[in-house]
């Protein structure tokens, strides 16, 4: 007679296990975006020393990003096989033993070479992360543990471009490297300590043919393609304003020290309330309306950058950051949704070729944003963005025609 194997018993909120989890996956999602950005406030030092254009100094970021997006969604869909925290150990192990190695670039490309190895070894991280909490938590508590984990890829961000740009404004951008690698192995080591024992099965292996399946399900659904261009075009735009307003801000006729300067990222905590209260929003009154509204802002904001009066674009910055996360929460958050009431579709492999848009828009974006201010300066820059936004408004706008899936 067959028997039926009981279901595992999840963290609940309060237990240790759920306490050591949760900080787990805090220094997991410290570590990864730590070690993603922390290059982007050195993107005018690191043009300066290496002699090359600002375009070109942004591939140090693009590398890495454009890597991850390649291999997010082959990483993720056989790493569950594999065993997430296995993965997920040695993934953060090697990005920072190459995060280490770093500061020893002897040449512009070798440094790209190695942030582009970083992008593989982090590129099943972040779809790995919330599948583990999503498979080790009781589903009561799971808001909770979720955002603990976005808690510390937002402050990974932010720290890691903040840390880089006040290290190295004293003891220059190799020291900034350095400390950035070992902070991010200090985390890896936190990581592997305190991560409690799986509790969830491990999945079976995945066979190639079983991925193809709802990946064409996926990219025949004109609602979630819809979503994937906005998320291309959401972050392309957000990218190419940060990644080269420290540009403007260290020239006439601001001519701010570089600490200063590295300053503007702290604009990222304005996007962290914004969206959790475009979440909440959009249950009020439609996911669709809050997205046109974000995007809108954020191109609104991107004209308020123009002027060269310092109050005014900071006002600017702080716009194009509400208005991109407040649609890129919604978005994020739709593209599940959604997939799972499609027949077949695979809401986990339908992020991850989301997180493939998303950092493929940072990549591209960010370097062609770059051209468009060396030829144009800002105002052309703005010009880019706005083009960038008007296409993901267009998408956003498109969705109102597209009827939903019925389960």
């Amino acid at each position: 007679m067959a028997t039926t194997l009981p279901a595992p018993v999840l963290h609940e909120r309060g237990t240790p296990g759920y306490k050591r989890l949760g900080v787990a996956m805090w220094c997991a999602g410290l570590a990864t975006f730590v070690l993603v950005y922390c290059v982007q406030g050195l993107l005018p030092t690191l043009a300066a020393q290496f002699g090359v254009s600002s375009s070109t100094s942004s591939l140090v970021l693009s590398a890495t990003t454009g890597t991850l997006a390649l291999a997010v969604v082959p990483l993720s869909a056989v790493a569950e096989s594999w065993g997430r925290r296995r993965v997920m150990t040695v993934a953060l192990g090697a990005s920072a033993v190459l995060g280490l190695l770093a500061p020893f670039a002897p040449t512009f490309a070798a440094l790209v070479g190695i942030r582009a190895l970083q992008g593989v070894a982090l590129a099943a991280l972040p779809a790995l992360a919330m599948a583990h909490v999503t498979a080790e938590v009781a589903p009561r508590w799971l808001g909770g543990a979720v955002g603990l984990l976005i808690a510390g890829n937002t402050l990974g961000g932010l720290s890691g471009r903040l840390v880089a740009g006040f290290v190295s404004d004293v003891a220059g951008w190799r020291v900034a490297l350095g400390v950035i690698g070992l902070l991010s192995l200090g985390c890896m080591v936190a990581f592997r300590a305190l991560l409690p024992p799986t509790l969830a099965p491990t999945p079976p292996k995945v066979r190639l043919r079983e991925l193809g399946r709802p990946l064409r399900t996926h990219l025949r659904d004109p609602g979630l393609l819809c979503l994937f261009g906005v998320a291309f075009l959401l972050m392309g735009s957000f990218v190419t304003v940060y990644n080269y307003l420290g540009f403007r801000l260290l020239a006439a006729p601001f001519d701010l020290p570089g600490w200063l300067t590295g300053l503007i990222f702290l604009g990222y905590v304005a996007g962290t309330g914004a969206s959790t209260g475009a979440g909440r929003l959009g249950d009020r009154i439609g996911r669709r309306k809050v997205m046109w509204g974000a995007v809108a802002v954020a191109i609104v904001g991107g004209w308020v950058t123009l002027p060269d009066v310092l109050p005014t674009v900071v006002a600017g910055l702080l716009l194009v950051t509400v208005g991109f996360f407040g649609a890129h929460s919604v978005a994020s958050s739709w593209v599940g949704r959604r997939a799972s009431l499609l027949p077949g579709g695979a809401p986990g492999q339908a992020s991850s070729l989301y997180l493939f848009c998303y950092y493929a828009g940072s990549s591209v974006g960010g370097a062609l944003g770059g051209v468009a201010f060396d030829l144009a300066g800002w105002t052309g820059l703005v010009g880019f963005v706005t083009l960038l936004l008007g296409g993901a408004l267009t998408l956003a706008l498109t969705l109102r025609r597209i009827r939903a899936p019925q389960p």
